[in-house]
């Protein structure tokens, strides 16, 4: 599920939060975002993900036109900003509750979900006594457990100790190894350096400087 994003602008009053910017993400492949806060990076993954509508330009996922042809990527996982669940349900039954809205995730991807982000799917501990570390590992959870061909994830090592960040690259490394396409955002430029086949540094809005694995 190929996704090229082509010379997308997007204007916020009076305000060019992002400015003719084009990328292209394919299949089996991670491509990062890096930059500074306010740099536009979480602006373009909310235009991806269909969550915004770009002032110019156009984002076509396999060959169809986001907001015109589909209104969001088919297979989308994502997780953009802090996630949040309800406070009152389990890990395991927050998941839940969210796949059954498509249907697609079945108990055993919900558990391989958690599992997999270091979470006990039989704890019964409410979402609201979670630390950030757990929450974000939840989050995480939620955006790979329908094993999404297209995942999002911006910032996602915020608030993850060590063994968090290195559970987050086994998630990504996993994912692009089966043919899924990522698109990862992060301040660690290590972590960018580590998982990127390509990174698109932003400023301003604009792609600044683009980077290829070596």
């Amino acid at each position: 599920m190929a996704v090229n994003v082509k010379n997308v602008s997007k204007r916020i009053g009076k305000i060019d939060v992002l400015r003719n910017v084009s990328i292209e993400i394919n299949p089996g492949t991670v491509v990062g975002l890096q930059g500074i806060n306010g740099s536009g990076k979480t602006m373009l993954m909310r235009a991806v993900c269909g969550l915004i509508k770009p002032t110019k330009g156009e984002i076509i996922i396999d060959g169809q036109r986001l907001g015109m042809d589909i209104s969001f990527p088919p297979s989308l996982g994502m997780l953009i900003e802090a996630p949040s669940f309800m406070g009152y349900l389990s890990g395991y039954d927050n998941l839940e509750l969210i796949a059954k809205i498509k249907g697609v995730a079945a108990d055993e991807d919900i558990r391989s979900a958690l599992r997999l982000v270091g979470l006990d799917a039989d704890e019964k501990k409410k979402f609201r006594t979670y630390s950030l570390g757990m929450k974000q590992r939840l989050g995480i959870a939620a955006a790979i457990m329908e094993k999404p061909k297209l995942l999002v994830l911006d910032e996602p090592t915020n608030a993850l100790d060590e063994a968090g960040v290195e559970m987050l690259k086994r998630v990504v490394s996993l994912a692009a190894s089966a043919g899924r396409e990522v698109l990862l955002s992060s301040h660690d430029g290590e972590v960018l350096a580590e998982l990127a086949d390509r990174v698109y540094c932003m400023r301003d809005g604009a792609i600044a400087e683009v980077r290829e694995r070596l």
